[in-house]
């Protein structure tokens, strides 16, 4: 087939009249529709190409200059990047936070699509805006549940916010601790505020030498991303060791004291509720009692672990959320949305003004728009997706599907622990755990081996990632059990409602088939056999 006419006719129909429905677009939309696991299982491959080969497709640096017919573009997407694509809906894929999702998400998309809202203001947004304030306060209603009279006044204020829809979590925890930094070096006297005079002003006025934010090393990169976009730097990110995997209270307030012993104002404490690599989450209850202590802002990062509140058997596990200042929480996690579905929600709705800004064209004084305290200006309608999932799943449907999720990964920790050649590191406390294979012959591993033991696990990870059948990723931790050593171990995450308990059997099965076949395998079985030799020799 040749080049498409470049003529304002045919671009014309680009806009206005779709190819017949015999077109390869139309058939790829239709099989989508019909059955989207079907249609990853026949386009997205099994074994893929390097990244090195991937990257050849997609050298050319130039626009094509001439169009390009629909139909024979579509082939060229289908070959070069759905084929070599990652199938998250797969239900063998348990490594990361992402997850299979609802049919009914596909139609809706093309809906988001086609209106093609920004939500930056309501003269491009005029139904959004109020669904996207509907959706804060439904999310604000699950973290603190304030009464009628509080949203009847504040849902639909032009003054306040009940938080701010995002792209991720990454933009949350920074507009909240962007918040932080705006009150805590507010207008006073002859200083007009940080967002006016600037953090040098801010911190000449208030007489401090930095400011700084506290959280575990558990916490999330994008924190670091905050402390540096704030001016604050990355010095003053204070993290904690946490063996345990949770944040000591004791600690906090140590550090904190001292930190502000030496002049310094500590901006903010974040908790985790359910940290990225193992699920944790930290004592929030008692993180809130140190924050008061130390007089700054707490935030919460409950970005995986915020669902958890539609469950009545595992809600407690967050027992102080609700005394948070600010609390992240992603829809696209255990919310079972597309991504792009972040949400910040503040307890003080009036806090969302410490990040006011007015333009003359839009985000006029007084308008309900709600780029006016957004970090990003121009945003799609993702709030749509989020209002659906709310309405057609419910409170209950998402209670079930957490319940689920985290009793699967308690079977499945029960399945490493009862296996003589693999090693539970880190228990769930959601539906996140940590593992490594530990043959049954290193009964207590020394230094040594340990590192063996890494390199094991890297050589493992790589080679089922590339054989392409499942996916799990890898992580290091400081645990108890092993003291200061960092050790390798592979993480799960256990969200996709469609996996199995013998996709878990077939996942250990396969990486324990890999792991005989190595050389760090046998390095282990031979320096064990050394040791019983050398015992044997000693006692004779």
């Amino acid at each position: 087939m040749g080049k498409a006419s470049a003529s304002i006719e045919h671009l014309y129909r680009v806009f206005t009249k779709p190819e017949g429905k015999d077109s390869k677009l139309a058939q790829i939309e239709e099989h989508l529709s019909d059955n989207l696991s079907d249609f990853l299982s026949q386009h997205v491959v099994t074994k893929a190409k390097s990244l090195e080969d991937i990257e050849k497709h997609f050298c050319d640096y130039q626009v094509p200059e001439s169009p390009e017919f629909v139909s024979e573009h579509a082939e060229k997407l289908l070959d070069k990047l759905v084929a070599h694509s990652v199938n998250t809906y797969s239900p063998t894929f348990i490594g990361h936070m992402t997850s299979a999702l609802p049919y009914f998400h596909l139609p809706l998309a093309k809906l988001l699509v086609g209106l093609n809202q920004n939500l930056v203001k309501i003269e491009t947004s005029k139904a959004f805006t109020p669904l996207e304030r509907q959706v804060l306060g439904m999310t604000h209603e699950l973290v603190y549940g304030q009464s009628e009279v509080f949203y009847n006044q504040y849902l639909h204020s032009a003054r306040q916010s009940l938080g701010a829809f995002c792209s991720g979590g990454t933009i949350a925890n920074i507009t909240a601790l962007w918040v932080a930094r705006n009150k805590a070096l507010r207008a006073e006297g002859k200083f007009r505020g940080i967002a006016q005079q600037g953090l040098a002003a801010g911190l000449k006025h208030y007489g401090y030498q930095s400011l700084g934010i506290l959280s575990s090393k558990r916490g999330h990169y994008s924190l670091s991303k905050a402390v540096d976009i704030l001016g604050i730097g990355r010095e003053q990110m204070l993290m904690i060791d946490c063996p345990t995997q949770r944040l000591s209270p004791e600690k906090a307030l140590a550090l904190g004291q001292e930190f502000q012993q030496q002049g310094n104002k500590l901006l903010a404490i974040v908790g985790i509720a359910g940290t990225t690599e193992t699920g944790h989450i930290d004592p929030l209850d008692e993180l809130a009692d140190v924050a008061k202590e130390l007089d700054c802002h707490f935030h919460v990062d409950a970005a995986w672990g915020g669902a958890t509140l539609f469950s009545r058997q595992h809600r407690q596990k967050l027992k102080g959320i609700d005394r948070a200042d600010s609390v992240t929480l992603d829809a696209h996690k255990q919310m079972y949305v597309p991504m792009g579905a972040g949400m910040v929600v503040f307890k003080d709705p009036g806090d969302s003004n410490a990040v006011r800004h007015h333009a003359q064209y839009i985000l006029r004084a007084g308008s309900k728009d709600l780029g006016a305290t957004t970090l990003e200006g121009s945003r799609n309608g993702m709030a749509m997706m989020v209002y659906a999932s709310f309405n057609i799943f419910g409170r209950q449907g998402y209670e079930l599907l957490i319940d689920h999720s985290i009793k699967k990964a308690n079977i499945f920790a029960e399945m490493i622990e009862q296996h003589p050649n693999f090693e539970l590191v880190t228990a769930p406390t959601l539906a996140l755990l940590t593992y490594r294979i530990k043959p049954e012959f290193v009964v207590e591993p020394s230094e040594a081996e340990n590192e063996i033991l890494d390199r094991l696990t890297v050589i493992v990870q790589k080679q089922q990632r590339e054989a392409g059948k499942s996916f799990v990723s890898r992580t290091r931790l400081a645990v108890e059990k092993y003291g200061s050593q960092i050790i390798t171990v592979f993480r799960v995450v256990l969200a996709n409602p469609l996996t199995t308990k013998q996709d878990l059997k077939n996942i250990l099965q396969e990486q324990l088939d890999f792991a005989k076949k190595t050389k760090a395998w046998k390095e282990l079985k031979a320096g064990r056999d050394l040791m019983v030799d050398d015992k044997k020799q000693s006692v004779g």
